[in-house]
C-alpha cells in the first residue's frame, strides 16, 4: 500500500504529479522520469511504480528495466540515467544537511539532529527535494508541519 504525504493531497487521487515515493525510487534506481512520461501512462502503470518494491539491488533492477520499458514503449527512446549516490543524505539520519538547515531557517524553523533523526528517510527525502533551489518550494513549509518540526 503506498503512503503518501499530506501535502500531495491536492494532486494524489488522479496522480497528476509524481509522488515523493515515486520520486524516492527514481533517485534511488537512477533514472530521470519526466513529467510527461508520467503523463503519458496508464493510471495501472502509475501505480506499479508506487507499489513495485526498490530496496535491495534485486527490486531496484527490476524497478529500472520495468520503467525503461514504459518509457520505450511510449516514446521510442529510453529514459536518461542519473548517477545514483552511493551516501544520499536521506540515508544519514546523524546530519543535517546544511542547505536543509537554511532553507528552515529561511521560515523561521531549526532542525535540531534528533528530529532530524526521526524522520523516515522518504520523509527526509522529501524535505530534501521541497527545500532544493530552482524547486517549487510552496509545500515546504506543510511538510515542515507536518512531519511535526515547528
Amino acid at each position: 500500500m503506498a503512503d503518501f504525504f499530506e501535502f500531495e493531497a491536492d494532486f494524489i487521487h488522479s496522480l497528476r504529479c509524481i509522488p515523493m515515493q515515486v520520486r524516492y525510487k527514481l533517485d534511488t534506481s537512477g533514472i530521470k522520469l519526466k513529467l510527461s512520461d508520467w503523463n503519458q501512462m496508464t493510471q495501472e502503470e502509475r501505480q506499479a511504480l508506487l507499489e513495485l518494491p526498490c530496496i535491495t539491488e534485486t527490486d531496484i533492477q527490476s524497478y529500472q528495466n520495468y520503467l525503461q520499458q514504459l518509457i520505450l514503449k511510449r516514446r521510442g527512446t529510453p529514459a536518461e540515467k542519473l548517477p545514483i549516490e552511493s551516501h544520499p543524505a536521506w540515508l544519514e539520519p546523524n546530519t543535517v544537511p546544511p542547505s536543509l538547515q537554511e532553507k528552515a531557517q529561511e521560515i523561521g524553523v531549526i532542525l535540531t539532529p534528533q528530529q532530524w533523526a526521526n524522520l523516515t528517510p522518504l520523509q527526509r527525502f522529501a524535505l530534501l527535494k521541497l527545500s532544493r533551489s530552482g524547486h517549487e518550494n510552496r509545500n515546504f513549509p506543510r511538510a515542515i508541519a507536518e512531519f511535526n518540526l515547528l
